[in-house]
């Protein structure tokens, strides 16, 4: 058993509306295989931030304990997602000295580089996630990718650094904690998502990532395989459901059950047929047309989508989209999602399945609502995927992942204790 679980990752997806639990492990010849999923309803969050500690726990002990039961193992460590409207992100920029006798550049310089593009004020109240280096400029010369065993003087880089509430931070460890697990790696859920849905070549030639969750809207914009802008917007799939609720007067599970079974992104796409609803409290049933239900639908989703628009072009790389947009998240299974976005975006579209998974329970994470929990297993099992290179800020400790990619004393991890330390 020991054996099996060395090389096995967790990925906990805490959203608003659900918990997503997903176990996977690597062979040898490094082919990803789902032994385990577990899923819970949650509502012990709001906008992608606990509310209500006792309802995220049960939540993520139920999400758990069924991929426990579906893999045959017992879990540890998990790598868990962390997104909400207070993530922010900003560029920054480093330069440090080689003093290396013969000037070769080592690890040890990068990280110490890295460290220094951190050195940026930032509210007490806020904390660095990720350090993401964009690129390398030795002696001068830019776009360089990896400058370890380059000869220089001078090392500068440009990284793109991604900030959260430390309160925030806070409240997923300890309900992680309570509910008996450990956390290994804490990880921006669009990041965590890219990993699943997006190809490589996607990534180098340019493509924006819209993970439309219950609660969130992530955004996450790539160019020459590494990630250049991201946002989280409070605006998503629970937005079109109250929607319903409010504008055909049902209760909240029938708005959802009405969405997923009945909803369309366009009018013009809604069949010509009408929806019987059951009647509250006894009353009579209700009949509704499906364009009736699409006329609620598509304005809360246009918004949704215009707003991600806002998002690329303030990143500065809305013409450089070639690959367009990739949709992904549970918000984005209603029918006609990627038609919109592209008639709003202006770019082609399409949606994110999870992919790059060969073994296992491959259909039963197919779904795009699996995007975020699948894309923090591959990335647990592949830490390198984060950036063009594989140096973040949880090195700079000196501790590293061991062979299985379980990253148990990442720096986050580090930082955290010693914010509960200061209570």
């Amino acid at each position: 058993m020991n054996e099996i679980t060395d090389q096995i990752v967790v990925g906990l997806d805490i959203g608003t509306t659900k918990v997503c639990a997903v176990v996977a492990t690597s062979d040898e010849l490094d082919r990803v295989q789902i032994l385990g999923v577990g899923v819970a309803e949650s509502d012990g969050l709001n906008r992608g931030v606990v509310v209500n500690i006792d309802k995220t726990v049960s939540a993520i002990r139920l999400a758990i304990e069924e991929a426990e039961r579906m893999a045959g193992i017992t879990v540890q460590n998990v790598i868990v997602g962390i997104a909400g409207d207070h993530v922010q992100s900003f560029q920054s920029r480093g330069v440090v000295t080689i003093s290396n006798r013969d000037g070769e550049i080592s690890e040890a310089d990068v990280h110490r580089l890295l460290e220094d593009t951190t050195h940026v004020a930032m509210p007490a109240d806020r904390e660095i996630l990720h350090v993401i280096p964009q690129e390398f400029i030795v002696d001068g010369q830019d776009g360089v990718a990896d400058p370890i065993g380059m000869s220089g003087v001078r090392l500068e880089a440009n990284v793109h650094i991604i900030t959260g509430l430390v309160s925030a931070a806070k409240n997923i460890y300890r309900c992680i904690e309570k509910a008996g697990y450990e956390v290994a790696d804490i990880v921006l859920e669009p990041l965590g998502s890219s990993f699943a849905v997006l190809h490589s070549d996607e990534k180098e030639v340019g493509v924006a990532l819209i993970d439309i969750g219950g609660g969130t809207t992530d955004i996450a914009v790539f160019e020459d395989n590494t990630i250049r802008h991201t946002a989280v917007v409070a605006v998503a799939g629970n937005k079109v459901t109250d929607d319903i609720r409010k504008g055909l007067g049902v209760m909240r599970d029938q708005a959802e059950a009405l969405k997923c079974e009945f909803g369309a992104a366009m009018v013009e796409m809604a069949p010509d047929e009408e929806i019987a609803i059951p009647g509250v409290a006894g009353r009579n049933e209700k009949r509704v047309g499906r364009s009736t239900l699409a006329q609620i639908i598509q304005p809360r989703l246009e918004e949704i989508l215009e707003i991600a628009a806002i998002e690329i072009k303030r990143s500065g790389y809305a013409r450089h989209l070639s690959a367009g947009a990739v949709l992904t998240g549970g918000g984005s299974m209603v029918p006609g999602t990627a038609e919109l976005a592209a008639e709003i975006l202006g770019l082609e579209a399409r949606i994110g399945r999870p992919m790059g998974l060969t073994a296992g329970l491959v259909q039963e994470v197919s779904d795009p609502k699996f995007a975020t929990g699948v894309g923090l297993v591959l990335y647990g099992l592949r830490p390198e995927m984060i950036g063009s290179t594989p140096f973040r800020t949880d090195h700079l400790d000196g501790s590293g992942s061991n062979g299985s990619g379980q990253k148990i004393a990442s720096g986050i991890i580090g930082r955290m204790k010693s914010w509960f330390d200061e209570l």
